[in-house]
């Protein structure tokens, strides 16, 4: 599936992702909202998302926050991992930074499968600049619950 969430908004700014195309756990996503997000691209195993980084979003040294980075890479890595109706969460991740970025520029996260055993997943992703540059890989391990996702949007 692919969908775009260009209409999504930061809460109190309008409308959250409401595209009818959207998957559910986006269209929830505040946190993915407020940091203006775009879904590029969703299919199973396979995500990218997209980033323009605002003033708000600088640390002292006028360069992209880490945690925003991070908060990227960790949504494409969740839109990937999610390959079924089974809600599945992060187990653990780790980053490195390689190149640091400043407001005005667009980051973009592009989150692969690497393999899939049994509840267990394991996922990498690379965030590029606009230029194409790599900016940081995120590597993400996951694990598959027993709940689905309709009974996660009921409580």
């Amino acid at each position: 599936m692919t969908y775009s969430t260009a209409g999504a908004t930061a809460p109190g700014e309008g409308a959250m992702m409401t595209d009818a195309a959207v998957r559910p756990m986006m269209q929830r996503d505040r946190a993915a909202a407020a940091l203006g997000l775009r879904v590029e691209h969703d299919e199973p195993g396979h995500a990218v998302v997209s980033m323009p980084v605002r003033e708000d979003m600088t640390n002292g040294f006028e360069i992209t926050h880490g945690g925003l980075v991070f908060a990227l890479a960790d949504t494409a890595f969740a839109i990937a991992c999610n390959e079924d109706e089974r809600v599945t969460v992060a187990a653990g991740a780790d980053i490195t930074f390689l190149k640091s970025t400043r407001a005005g520029q667009t980051l973009t996260a592009t989150a692969v499968r690497r393999v899939v055993s049994g509840r267990n997943g394991l996922y990498d992703v690379t965030v590029r600049d606009e230029t194409g540059d790599v900016v940081a890989e995120f590597r993400g391990r996951s694990l598959t619950t027993n709940r689905t996702l309709e009974e996660d949007a009921h409580g």
